[in-house]
């Protein structure tokens, strides 16, 4: 039910409750009136109000009560408090509550009459920000992830989509950069045009060239006819580029011309075509590494560079381990047909502690596993594979052995590389990484400052 300019006053005082309700009336509000707490919160129960008008002095709940109780409904409404004994104690009181205005007794009409607009039109902001949530969420569907990292992600998601600019995915394998992807687009103005994915690195180079642009007839040997290529299939939409690293440097160089001039000639061909394509791209490699070895150019690098997504390993936002699971759990279910099965407390504990070295997509196929093979009442341990059990082995930087160092020197590195390993598993937790290692944490927070291992950022 709207809470179109309806407005909940909430006194026991009836003449006062009459006098709002007529002045309410004149600017063309709707006013219903109540004389206790508990009236107004089953008033609430069954109408949406947008603004409230609540006494901080009623015959059965304190004002502070209602409000904190108000606060609680899915769609709270904007509180002003009114009080004829007004105190600076209970103003920030009641503002600490949740309580968008405070006004004394007796009150001008005007000033009451802009309390209450001001009151609404900050309702109505919310309101508008919840629709945006509300819709996000039907276009992140796909997309699980209730912890800081991911929320961090949505936002940008948000804020990125309704522009033209150029988006890179940085993330390892598995992370879902394809489903962000195709989330920006879903968010965009371009919802309604073509969405044209391609992986850059499952296609030979010299079909690549033909994939992304292009060809007329005589190209090339076999080239019989003339073939639209990946960006014309995406004019007016969204291409988005996987494994974008991969990319030849005579491609690059070509696609650094699109990303610039906005057209591009089919292979062979003679004739500039005007194309309007978002690029999206997502690496799991460092590209910036890549310029310093002359592998990618630079130039381009700075065109992709303009927005990055960074996405979170899965071993970084384990809260979102169970919300993932149940998801896949559900998702499989139905595609096979099967009942939807209960995880096991067991089973979550070593979905929770398992490192997860494949990310999502990793544990999408523990799940899709286990649930084509379960034949009890739960989704148990004995239904995943023996990897989850045994941790991953921490991935070591080996010193070079041609380097001019001594025996000692080169040991020190590699301990430090150990220490440094185990840390970035655990995401710089000393004590879990002290577990790793087999070592008492105060021996590891000494060789932390031995090795002057001060602050870890492991991005």
């Amino acid at each position: 039910m709207s809470a179109d300019r309806r407005v909940l006053i909430v006194d026991d005082e009836e003449i006062l409750r009459d006098v709002l309700s007529e002045l309410l009336a004149s600017d063309a509000w709707v006013a219903d009136t109540v004389e206790t707490g508990g009236d107004a919160l089953e008033r609430m129960r069954e109408k949406e109000y947008g603004v409230v008008l609540l006494d901080m002095m009623l015959p059965d709940i304190d004002g502070l009560e209602v409000l904190k109780e108000l606060r609680k409904f899915e769609q709270p409404p904007v509180v002003v408090m009114l009080t004829a004994y007004a105190s600076i104690d209970k103003a920030v009181q009641a503002t600490k509550l949740g309580a968008f205005n405070f006004l004394s007794k007796p009150f001008k009409n005007e000033e009451l009459l802009m309390a209450v607009k001001n009151a609404f039109d900050h309702y109505e902001l919310l309101e508008e920000n919840r629709r945006l949530k509300s819709t996000l969420r039907e276009r992140f569907g796909n997309i699980v992830g209730r912890g800081a990292a991911m929320r961090q992600v949505f936002d940008l998601i948000a804020q990125v989509a309704p522009s033209r600019s150029t988006v890179l995915l940085l993330g390892e394998s598995g992370t879902g950069k394809e489903l962000v992807a195709r989330a920006i687009h879903a968010s965009s103005g371009r919802a309604s045009a073509p969405f044209v994915a391609i992986n850059c690195g499952n296609i030979p180079p010299d079909l690549l060239e033909s994939e992304l642009f292009g060809h007329v007839r005589g190209a090339f040997t076999g080239a019989t006819g003339s073939k639209k290529g990946l960006f014309e299939a995406a004019d007016g939409g969204t291409l988005f580029l996987d494994e974008i690293g991969t990319l030849s440097l005579e491609i690059q160089s070509r696609l650094l011309r699109v990303i610039q001039e906005r057209e591009f000639r089919r292979l062979g061909g003679l004739e500039n075509i005007k194309v309007d394509a978002r690029i999206i791209a997502a690496t799991n490699t460092d590209l910036s590494a890549g310029v310093s070895r002359g592998t990618f150019r630079e130039d381009l690098y700075y065109r992709l560079n303009v927005i990055v997504v960074k996405l979170p390993a899965l071993r970084e936002r384990p809260e979102d381990i169970p919300a993932l699971a149940e998801h896949f759990i559900r998702k499989f279910s139905a595609e096979n047909q099967r009942e939807k099965l209960p995880l096991d407390t067991a089973a979550l504990k070593v979905l929770m502690d398992y490192n997860w070295p494949g990310n999502v997509r990793e544990l999408e196929n523990v799940m899709e596993r286990a649930v084509v093979l379960a034949s009890g009442d739960v989704i148990g341990t004995d239904l995943f594979p023996g990897n989850l059990f045994q941790p991953a082995p921490l991935e070591v930087a080996v010193p070079d052995i041609s380097e001019d160092a001594s025996l000692k020197d080169r040991v020190a590195t590699y301990e430090k590389n150990i220490i440094l390993a185990a840390l970035k598993r655990t995401g710089g937790n000393q004590k879990k990484a002290a577990e790793i290692l087999d070592v008492n944490p105060t021996t590891l927070s000494e060789k932390l400052k031995r090795f002057g291992i001060r602050t870890i950022n492991f991005e």
